[in-house]
């Protein structure tokens, strides 16, 4: 049998294995490969489905996917770069497609989609198809209905417009990617990465995904979410009432300190400062002293080669282990993991 015959009979299993039930989590689905390209489209978001599930790796005793561009406007696209590709492949490509994925491109977060696109998405979903979006691609996985009831990311700057324009979707500004079954959404640029290695080691096993991250010169797995890398510090507002509290915090973060402490030093009663600090801050007293030790400790981390002990105290967390519980609820990542991210291998202190 020729390996084309071969392949067409997996994929009839395939498809047979997709009319029993609504969705059959097999290796035999990741073999054609289609990733939808709209107007603006960003080249690196491209480039890595492309390097991902387009290149020919069998030298390596890899699989090789049947993998295509596909553009749903045109065959002539340009791209957010300046320059224009050709696009071979039009939407009547998805239709035999196992994954199809939509990359980012500029102004995807206001813009309409062609419709065939967004039928061709659902038609995929409801054949056993699944389908990946990275970055901003999600807002076109939420115009085809797809992310409704479903958890969900994008890039962190764009998390809340999707929320408001999708609001039956569950955004989460803090993962690096979501799997819920057929429909994956990716975080910004180098998240998409992670999610499309994820669903290789899915479907392939972890020796194939390893050897793919080998080749590309990548981690085949990243600790943490997004949290990690956004930068968020608490907003400065005008406080009429307890800015000198606030600036007497940030100078003693390492120091136990209680609200009836603090409403003293504001020269109210507690339940007086704690009402006043929320209006004037938005968080509570707790929340804002947790942020802002957390955000020293990045400092630390990033700047300094001092121990994980070491910061912990001057940080106000005691110790390397209460440091390292907030900063996973925080940040989804160990102060260890993080240092490593930003900082690279550095001295003992």
């Amino acid at each position: 049998m020729s390996s084309t015959v071969a392949v067409r009979a997996r994929k009839g299993q395939w498809q047979d294995c997709r009319r029993a039930s609504n969705y059959c989590h097999t290796p035999l689905m990741l073999e054609n490969v289609a990733a939808v390209v709209l107007d603006g489209v960003h080249p690196f978001e491209l480039g890595v489905l492309c390097e991902v599930f387009g290149l020919d790796r069998s030298d390596d005793g890899l699989p090789v996917h049947d993998f295509a561009v596909v553009s749903a406007e045109g065959r002539r696209l340009r791209t957010h770069a300046g320059f224009t590709v050709e696009v071979e492949h039009g939407p009547e490509r998805l239709a035999e497609a196992d994954l199809i994925a939509v990359p980012t491109g500029s102004d995807y977060t206001a813009r309409d989609y062609p419709e065939p696109l967004l039928a061709a998405l659902r038609d995929a979903v409801d054949r056993g198809a699944r389908v990946l979006s990275v970055c901003t691609g999600a807002f076109v996985l939420g115009a085809a209905g797809l992310l409704d009831g479903r958890r969900c990311t994008t890039h962190w700057l764009h998390a809340d417009a999707l929320a408001l324009r999708h609001p039956r979707a569950r955004v989460d500004a803090d993962v690096l990617y979501v799997d819920e079954g057929p429909v994956v959404t990716s975080a910004g640029t180098a998240a998409a990465i992670d999610a499309c290695l994820h669903l290789v080691r899915q479907e392939h096993g972890p020796e194939v995904a390893n050897k793919i991250a080998r080749r590309m010169v990548v981690p085949p797995h990243r600790d943490g979410g997004q949290a990690q890398y956004i930068d968020r510090p608490l907003p400065r507002t005008r406080c009429d009432t307890v800015g000198e509290v606030l600036a007497w915090m940030e100078r003693h973060l390492d120091r136990e300190m209680t609200v009836e402490q603090l409403a003293g030093r504001a020269h109210m009663s507690p339940r007086t400062f704690a009402r006043r600090f929320l209006q004037e801050t938005g968080t509570t007293p707790y929340r804002w002293l947790l942020r802002q030790r957390v955000l020293l400790a990045q400092e630390l981390l990033e700047a300094t080669d001092e121990t994980v002990d070491a910061i912990a105290g001057r940080a106000g967390f005691g110790n390397s282990a209460a440091l390292r519980h907030h900063f996973l609820r925080t940040l989804g990542t160990t102060p260890n993991a993080y240092r490593r991210t930003f900082r690279g291998p550095v001295r003992a202190a």
